[in-house]
């Protein structure tokens, strides 16, 4: 890593001295060399600037001495006693032990690590002031490597005047360091004030703090300050930075969305006659709402400019055939079109349903998947590069290195949570032809709040399919504990004694393909022994391609009468005659999972049931996640629903993809802030766009960046 100078963080900055440390390196202030500047750029930390905006996780109070007497098991809090007791004990290795006592008490100080001088210091009749959590041992209650100092000299402090910051931390960096770093920040932005780059008229209407104030406040709380507020990330300091930080990912966003409009495309001004003939051969009419979005597509992509669109879902609401029609409008115009699923089950499914609907009409479907090697993938990829494949489903490795298209005009990519942004950015980038770009479009089955979509997803339009076909009939869901699986069992054999199918979906081991499949191994065989007469089949992720193509084609076809799975089968399995999914320790799962999971029945003409089975006790979290999935069918409320439980940064995925990574603002606990967010956004990209530049630098730095692969 090279030594932290104001580089391409700089760009576009102002010309000439800069004394705020907005674009002073780090190394500028005491006691920062090159070693710890490396360690504190693994932060983000890189100038003077970006140690203000380094915001504590929580808050520690120091400020009272606490009487040991009154510690509980689990407080934090400063202690001040006199050492009655210093001796090393060896067990498995050395241990430094002390009895500190205040008269209302005592407590145990347990060393596992100290120096020879440290044991000189800390000797019997030494008064110390400590700070740690207290815990039980095997001599009641103690601390383990507490911070401490001597209280017996004049010129010790009492106890701390502000409440006390825990930043995020890094190896190599003590919170002490952070904290003295932080201060000398915090001391030349209040002669050197830090720059407010929101225009004074946004300022007026959002009755929140100045900047500098609100800086000082998070920093350093007041004694008094409300715990509670801060702790919940609700008080007007910390919703001021919230503001702002979430006003700085919005103007990213759009301004990649104006970045990326500005590319040529391919302008698909096609009459529409695949399509047509496609809409003619199929055994069902499209919905007022897929006619809609096909129109919203078709609109789009006669355009010469790229398409930039999420289309949103629910669960067997069409929109693999929207996508479908889409890629024909490619196809016809002479060009290609290509589809991106997260899984390899998934990717064979659409690649069946285009298969099934497009090669009548004469458009070849070619298959591209990581375990397609040697001399068929190197004959697949030189069909793709000459054009002669104009459509091609796959997962991931479309993007892999020594794929590349003739004339790429449309990319497809489903289930657009599983991918980060860059994923996708990196496919449009291999579709560059001829200076030409391909159009966008974008599909998740998990429904997005609306001011949420605007927000994760603000360089795309969004589209949505808010109508399920005719025929769907909603599914009965019921929550069972494990001790009524005999009653389960039954179902299953009622079932399928009138002629319909069943799914039996294994308990989720957490981070293990063998367990798993073992698990789901040993509850077939025990169903098959329960159930004689019905044909039970088995599908897992560790399974070769082949054979869970072969089984799923034998359960498709009605041979199976109970399919029992781990998870692989979430999406992209469609058997209208499945009208019974049973779902084992669902407490262990998510809402969105269960939600996709249970959308796998109800898609044909009978009534269907999802019985969700849970191991008691309960947590609150499972209880009320299971209480959801009884209570509602509805895509877009359980979507609500798991936003308040988990959070946008699962509900998105952006734990895994690094979308909209937020040090200080929250999506649901700000949903409120939103709308101001989204006008303020127009406002600075209208009036103020000297402003963004320094803005985005500001929250989003070398971290997370948004733009072109």
């Amino acid at each position: 890593m090279q030594r932290p100078t104001p580089s391409s963080r700089q760009q576009g900055a102002s010309v000439g001295p800069d004394p705020s440390g907005e674009s002073r390196p780090v190394t500028a202030l005491k006691g920062v060399g090159f070693s710890l500047a490396q360690k504190l750029g693994r932060l983000g930390v890189e100038t003077v600037q970006d140690l203000l905006f380094l915001l504590p996780l929580r808050y520690e109070d120091r400020t009272r001495v606490v009487p040991i007497g009154s510690l509980r098991p689990g407080d934090r809090a400063v202690v001040e006693g006199e050492v009655q007791l210093a001796e090393v004990v060896f067990r498995k290795k050395r241990v430094l032990l002390l009895r500190l006592a205040d008269g209302t008490g005592f407590l145990t100080l347990r060393f596992f690590h100290f120096s020879g001088a440290q044991q000189e210091q800390l000797q019997r009749g030494v008064r110390l002031k400590c700070f740690g959590e207290v815990r039980r041992g095997p001599m009641g209650l103690e601390i383990v490597h507490p911070e401490y100092r001597r209280a017996d000299r004049g010129d010790a402090q009492a106890v701390e005047d502000v409440l006390t910051p825990v930043y995020p931390s890094t190896e190599g960096v003590q919170q002490g360091r952070l904290r003295v770093l932080t201060a000398q920040a915090l001391k030349e932005a209040a002669t050197q004030s830090v720059r407010d780059w929101l225009p004074p008229e946004l300022l007026a209407d959002l009755g929140l703090p100045p900047l500098a104030a609100a800086l000082e406040y998070v920093h350093r709380p007041p004694p008094d300050a409300p715990q509670d507020l801060l702790a919940a990330g609700r008080h007007p300091a910390q919703r001021r930075l919230a503001f702002e930080e979430l006003l700085a990912h919005q103007l990213s966003l759009r301004q990649l969305r104006r970045e990326l409009r500005r590319d040529p495309a391919w302008p698909l001004t096609v009459p529409g006659q695949l399509e047509e003939r496609l809409l003619a051969s199929l055994p069902f009419s499209l919905t007022a709402a897929q006619q809609r979005v096909r129109a919203e597509l078709r609109a789009d992509m006669q355009q010469a400019h790229p398409m930039l669109r999420l289309v949103q879902g629910d669960v067997g609401s069409g929109k693999t055939v929207v996508a479908a029609l889409a890629a024909l409008r490619a196809v016809e115009a002479g060009c290609q079109a290509a589809l991106m699923a997260p899984t390899e089950l998934l990717a064979e499914q659409h690649w069946q349903n285009f298969q099934r609907w497009l090669e009548p009409l004469g458009a070849e479907v070619g298959f591209l998947s990581g375990k397609l090697t040697g001399k068929a993938r190197q004959l697949a990829l030189g069909r793709i590069q000459r054009g002669e494949l104009p459509v091609v489903v796959g997962t991931h490795a479309l993007f892999q290195e020594g794929v590349r298209f003739a004339r790429l005009a449309l990319v497809v990519v489903d289930e657009q949570h599983r991918f980060g942004v860059h994923q996708r950015l990196a496919l449009r980038e291999k579709g560059v032809c001829e200076g030409r770009f391909p159009h966008q479009l974008i599909m998740t089955a998990t429904p997005i709040p609306r001011t949420l979509a605007m927000t994760a997803y603000a360089d795309l339009d969004v589209s949505v399919i808010d109508e399920l076909p005719p025929g769907r009939t909603p599914v009965t869901t019921v929550v069972l504990p494990d001790s009524r699986r005999a009653e389960v069992v039954e179902r299953i054999h009622s079932a399928v004694r009138e002629g319909r199918q069943a799914y039996w979906v294994c308990p989720l081991i957490e981070e293990s393909d063998v367990l798993e499949a073992q698990a789901a191994e040993d509850t077939a065989a025990v169903l098959a022994e329960a159930l004689p007469g019905i044909q039970v089949a088995l599908v897992h992720g560790r399974m070769p391609a082949a054979g869970k193509e072969r089984t799923m084609a034998r359960f498709k076809a009605g041979a199976i009468g109970l399919l029992v799975a781990t998870t692989v089968i979430e999406v992209g399995v469609d058997v209208p005659n499945a009208s019974l999914m049973v779902i084992e320790n669902a407490e262990r799962m998510g809402l969105a999972q269960l939600h996709q999971l249970r959308g796998r029945v109800g898609r044909g003409e009978h009534a269907s049931s999802c019985v969700l089975m849970y191991r008691a006790p309960l947590s609150e979290t499972a209880r009320e996640r299971l209480k959801v999935m009884r209570e509602t069918t509805d895509g877009f409320e359980v979507a609500r629903r798991d936003l308040e439980l988990r959070g946008p940064g699962e509900l998105l995925g952006t734990r895994q993809t690094g979308l909209m990574q937020l040090k200080v603002a929250d999506l649901m606990r700000d949903a409120d802030l939103l709308p101001r967010v989204h006008r303020a956004a127009e406002m600075m990209l209208e009036r103020h766009t000297d402003n963004i530049a320094p803005l985005k630098r500001r929250w989003i730095g070398a971290g997370t960046r948004y733009g072109k692969v």
